[in-house]
């Protein structure tokens, strides 16, 4: 890990509640002047801990009301079907999220749609299309409890 002092850590988290804040907003909440806070943040992003700055978006009022865990077990665990399911899934706008897992299946996706017919043509034409893939199962998100993008930087 980085060596982050508080300091650096402070900064992490006020960018992740607000990547629009400007340094002399963040320079006086975390005790410096704007030019040291400047210099901070720039050897944050250099140094790749500070990877990008995004618009989080609520995902209901631009109609994507849908989100599915779709777990994924493959036919066989050659490199090739490997390589080639991951290629596939990660031009799959749909899927926000793909972690290769230990446990009963090879691959959990974390999938948002607009609604279930719009899940069913992914799943039907994108997904179980591929030739490396022997099972899906579907878990449909009934509601959301937690569900947060920033990290706890201690």
């Amino acid at each position: 890990m980085n060596n982050l002092d508080t300091v650096d850590q402070q900064i992490l988290m006020l960018l992740q509640q607000n990547s629009k804040m400007n340094i002399k907003e963040i320079a006086l909440k975390v005790g410096l002047t704007a030019s040291p806070t400047y210099d901070r943040i720039k050897r944050l992003e250099k140094s790749g801990i500070i990877t990008k700055y995004i618009a989080e978006i609520n995902r209901e009022k631009v109609g994507l009301n849908l989100v599915v865990f779709c777990q994924v077990t493959l036919h066989v665990h050659s490199k090739k079907l490997i390589t080639q399911f991951e290629t596939a899934v990660e031009k799959m706008p749909e899927v926000l999220g793909c972690y290769h897992i230990a446990g009963n299946f090879d691959y959990l996706l974390k999938i948002v749609t607009p609604t279930i017919q719009t899940y069913q043509y992914f799943l039907k034409n994108k997904l179980s299309v591929l030739e490396s893939v022997a099972n899906v199962q579907s878990n449909f998100v009934m509601s959301t409890v937690k569900e947060n993008s920033a990290l706890y930087i201690a």
